[in-house]
C-alpha cells in the first residue's frame, strides 16, 4: 500500500490517493500527468503521510476519478 500524492507548487495541502505500487500506478500518474502536466503539479508517491509534512494538510480521496475531479476544479480556480 501506498499513497499517490498531487499536490500544485503554488499552494497549500495536497490530494493523497490510497493506492497500490505497480503499474497500474505509473499508468495513472501518466494520465494524470498528461492531463494537467508536470509544470504546475508534482505527482509523488509516499508510504506514509504523517512522514511527510510538507505536503499538509492532505484531502485523501477514494478514486482516481475524484482525484482528478478534485484537480480540475484547482486548476480552474487558479
Amino acid at each position: 500500500m501506498c499513497y499517490l500524492v498531487a499536490k500544485w507548487f503554488d499552494q497549500t495541502g495536497c490530494l493523497a490517493l490510497q493506492t497500490c505500487a505497480g503499474m497500474g500506478l505509473v499508468e495513472m500518474k501518466r494520465r494524470i500527468d498528461g492531463k494537467f502536466g508536470h509544470d504546475r503539479l508534482q505527482l509523488v508517491t509516499i508510504t506514509r503521510p504523517s512522514a511527510y509534512g510538507e505536503y499538509e494538510p492532505y484531502t485523501f480521496v477514494s478514486s482516481e476519478q475524484e482525484l482528478v475531479d478534485a484537480l480540475s476544479a484547482q486548476a480552474a480556480a487558479h
